[in-house]
């Protein structure tokens, strides 16, 4: 593509804001392996990223199209392997929000939390883009929200001066642009190598990752979009298993989501299911402490019966 003609098609998400992602390259250091495509934690790196940005209005991966957790639009440069702002060009393209979200496609630790951060700085600081830094302090310009228009604009000077994009580093479309920064060490970690990918593995393992990291990955596996009360379940699962048995707590805790799904299925129907069910499992433990506390009381209680011939 050698000439910026905007087709905005995006509707803009909740923010007010689309997406573009960059999955293309050709990941030397990994061999030639699919990056987008290796998994962290049981789900594929894209996917990862796609999830910290669902709430985009249109989502733009500039790759060739493969199976994602959730609807993305398809682009890519023209010819293909003309680098990242030719990517970002073709990408833009299918967007028509007055914000965009930028990223590449090897983040295992970008959150929906950083990607507010990034459209927050964007908006109260009045510049042309917001890029997370490293904890060099480098800049990452595939971090990043920017100003729709402003991109648009130093593609198409880009364009008129070189006679295309293709080829062209990142630093001279960002290198135009009025940037403010956003520090976030964990989230602009990103695997070019099989070391960055172990010890990404490594990383959501850890005892405060984990549980995190498996209700993530396991809601885009099962399809379900849903914010619970991850620690309202905890203390269920642990009442169930010491109120009343030990297997008690997995089939509860499905009994619940069941009961919630056939109730509407959203938050509030979870947390009213999940209430009734520690009730329950409170009332039943409750139960067993009377009939300890009565056993007790009973004369002799707690002594062997005495067995002598001529006892009674």
């Amino acid at each position: 593509m050698t000439a910026h003609e905007p087709q905005p098609s995006g509707t803009p998400g909740a923010d007010g804001y689309d997406a573009v992602v960059l999955a293309g390259g050709a990941a030397r250091r990994l061999g030639g392996a699919d990056k987008p495509g290796v998994r962290v934690g049981g789900r594929a790196l894209l996917d990862r990223v796609l999830a910290a940005c669902a709430d985009a209005g249109t989502t733009v991966v500039v790759a060739g199209p493969r199976p994602t957790a959730r609807p993305v639009t398809w682009a890519h440069e023209d010819p293909p392997g003309g680098g990242p702002v030719a990517a970002l060009d073709a990408g833009l393209r299918q967007t028509g929000a007055a914000q965009v979200v930028v990223l590449s496609a090897d983040l295992p630790f970008l959150g929906p939390a950083t990607v507010r951060r990034l459209l927050g700085a964007l908006e109260t600081s009045g510049a042309e883009g917001a890029l997370l830094t490293d904890p060099d302090g480098r800049d990452q310009p595939l971090v990043a929200a920017y100003r729709t228009s402003a991109l648009r604009r130093e593609l198409g000077a880009l364009a008129l001066e070189h006679g295309g994009l293709t080829g062209l580093p990142l630093r001279r479309l960002t290198g135009a642009l009025a940037l403010t920064r956003v520090s976030d060490p964990v989230a602009s970690f990103d695997c070019d190598t099989w070391d960055d990918i172990a010890a990404a593995r490594a990383r959501i393992r850890e005892h405060g990752h984990v549980l995190d990291e498996w209700i993530s990955a396991a809601k885009d596996e099962l399809g379900i979009d849903l914010d619970v009360d991850t620690g309202l379940l905890l203390d269920l699962a642990r009442d169930a298993a010491h109120g009343v048995a030990r297997p008690a707590a997995p089939l509860t805790t499905f009994l619940v989501g069941y009961a919630a799904g056939r109730a509407g299925g959203g938050p509030e129907e979870v947390a009213e299911a999940t209430r009734k069910a520690v009730a329950l499992a409170l009332r039943w433990a409750e139960e067993a402490k009377e009939d300890a506390k009565a056993a007790d009381a009973e004369p002799g209680a707690g002594q062997a019966p005495d067995s002598r011939p001529d006892a009674g």
